[in-house]
Formats: structure tokens, sequence, C-alpha cells
């Protein structure tokens, strides 16, 4: 199973660390969309020349024109030599409209709308074709020659949708290239939730191709009793985070713990983060996340996920591993 990990720099340090971690053997490089741009730090790691394959996760597309996403996606395709993978995500509400400035509204389908679009643009550049994509949220109906950067030589980037709910996942396996399954879930919702509406959007498929399914996995990874409790502690944190919030309730509804999101909830509003953390116990790490030695992990990311795809996205929020654990990761992965 092939390991890909998050690209933790900003975008002046990007091609240094990405260099670093390439080292360790992973496979590929993701960014998430935080402090930092989601596109430079690849393009940065790109005009390096560091050999792994590279990958949003997730641009958040609603704020964004499709003609932008099209455009930055074919030139990191075209400076990576066809090995970048544009990963969208959707957000709440509070962010998109109040971070953002954007508008929100029925957000399963202004994302199947967005990926729809997306690979209208990228198809009329690749193919030749006259762009005529009409939809109820965005046009796109002119291309003059002079904006058309030609064909691709390393083909259309591969347009990607991040999903937790049934809509989402509908969505993506209706008209994404592969379906970025998000990381607050744990096997039983995978296998009861996840694959039930992947199956669902998939007898109604309009994408060419399988629907590629990328796992991601929140990792509380140490070897030692002191890095066991480091890493803990930061899967803790961002496990509250998530559960805090309303959507993601059915993910611990399904495992016994759906009335821990109201308090969670309530404390966010506080700020008491530690109380948060409190709340999060080593069953729900080990639930919702995975948890061990390099070699653990990477037998329960294989059980977990082996039947379903050829690579996993593995994160380690609030710490850091460092290179020789996600070196050994990546070897008993097999990557």
């Amino acid at each position: 199973m092939l390991l890909d990990i998050q690209l933790d720099a900003r975008p002046d340090q990007a091609a240094t660390r990405a260099a670093e971690l390439a080292a360790t053997g992973v496979a590929g490089l993701f960014t998430f969309e935080g402090p930092h741009d989601v596109f430079l730090p690849l393009a940065a790691t790109a005009s390096a020349g560091v050999d792994v394959d590279l990958m949003t996760n997730v641009a958040i597309a609603t704020p964004r024109s499709p003609m932008h996403l099209a455009h930055t996606a074919w030139d990191l395709q075209l400076m990576s030599g066809g090995r970048f993978r544009l990963g969208l995500g959707s957000q709440i509400k509070p962010h998109v409209e109040k971070r953002y400035g954007a508008t929100w509204s029925k957000p399963a389908a202004r994302m199947r709308e967005a990926v729809l679009a997306t690979k209208a643009i990228l198809r009329a550049w690749q193919d030749g074709t006259r762009l005529d994509f009409r939809g109820e949220f965005t046009q796109h109906t002119l291309m003059p020659p002079t904006f058309v950067p030609g064909p691709n030589p390393h083909g259309a980037p591969p347009v990607l949708l991040g999903a937790l709910g049934p809509l989402m996942t509908r969505a993506a396996a209706e008209v994404a290239d592969g379906l970025l399954v998000m990381p607050f879930h744990s096997h039983r919702h995978v296998r009861e939730r996840t694959l039930a509406a992947v199956a669902e959007g998939t007898r109604e498929r309009e994408a060419d191709g399988d629907l590629a399914i990328y796992p991601q996995a929140i990792v509380a990874m140490g070897r030692t009793p002191e890095e066991q409790e480091a890493a803990d502690l930061g899967v803790r944190g961002l496990l509250a985070f998530y559960g805090s919030t309303p959507a993601y309730r059915p993910v611990l509804d399904i495992e016994g713990w759906g009335d821990l999101q109201p308090q969670l909830n309530a404390l966010s509003k506080t700020g008491d983060v530690m109380a948060m953390i409190d709340l999060v116990t080593v069953p729900m790490v080990e639930t919702l996340a995975v948890r061990g030695t390099p070699e653990e992990c990477a037998a329960e990311l294989l059980r977990r996920f082996g039947d379903l795809t050829d690579r996993v996205c593995c994160y380690f929020p609030g710490y850091d591993p460092g290179t020789a654990q996600v070196a050994a990761l990546a070897t008993a992965l097999g990557t």
C-alpha cells in the first residue's frame, strides 16, 4: 500500500521539507488548506524536482471559480511531470460565508457541479472540444484560443472529491475521479455508511473510468511511552475538534458516542480546549484513529483499507513522529 502524508511547511520552506519527507520512502505529499495557500507549497516542491506524487487535500472549491481551479491544476500537472491530483472539498457554512466571504447553499450539489465544471474545462483544453458547461451555480461557455493552454503532455490531472456524509459521498461516486474519505471516521462507519453511499453513486456514475478510493487516517504513532503520549494528545485534540462539529455527529452516533457531540460543541464555544481533549478517551482514539508503533499502525491500516485501495493518506496532528518512524510506516505498508 502506498503512503501519502501531509507536506506541513509554508511555501518558502516547502521544497526542503518535501525532499526530507520524500527520503522516507513515502509515495506522495499532500497539502491542507490551513494557515497557508494550498497550492504554492506544491508548486515549490514540483519546481525543485522532488520525486513524489502531489495532491491538494483539500482545496476548498466553493469560494473558487472552476476556471481558477483548472488553470492551477493544469500548471501543477505540467510542473510535476504528470504527478498531480486535484483534491477538492467543501466547508461548513460559517467558514464559507464568514471566512471566505462566499455564498453557501446546497453543498453537495455545489461540489458536484464544481467537479463537473472543472473537468469540463480540463477536457476542453486537452481534447480541443468546445467549452459549453451550463450549470445551476456556474457557467463556462467562452474560451477564446488566447486562453487555451493546449493539450497537457501528461494528460489532464485527476479531480478528486473529499466527503463524509452520504450526499457528498454519492456526488463523488457519480462525478469525481476519486473519493477522499474524510479522516474523521471509524472502520464501521466506512463499511456501513461510506461504501453504501459509494454504491448508490456508482449506479449513476457519469465520470469515465472506475472511482478510486483514497482513505485517510488520523494516526497516533510512537515507539516509546513518551512518544505515544505526545501522539495521543495531538490526535485527541483533532478528534475533539472534529467531534464538536454537528455535521460529523453520525460518526460518533454509529459508535454509540453521539451524546458527546453537543458537549464538545458547547466547550468549543467557550474555548476550553483541554476540557474537550479530556472527553476523548483512548478507546475512542483506537476506534476513530489508528494507534501504536509504525508496524502496528501499518497492520491496522492494511486491515481497514487493504481491500479498498492501494494507497492511504495519513495525518499526524499536533506532533511530529520523526522521519525514522514515517520511514518505518512506509516500509511496513510495503510502499
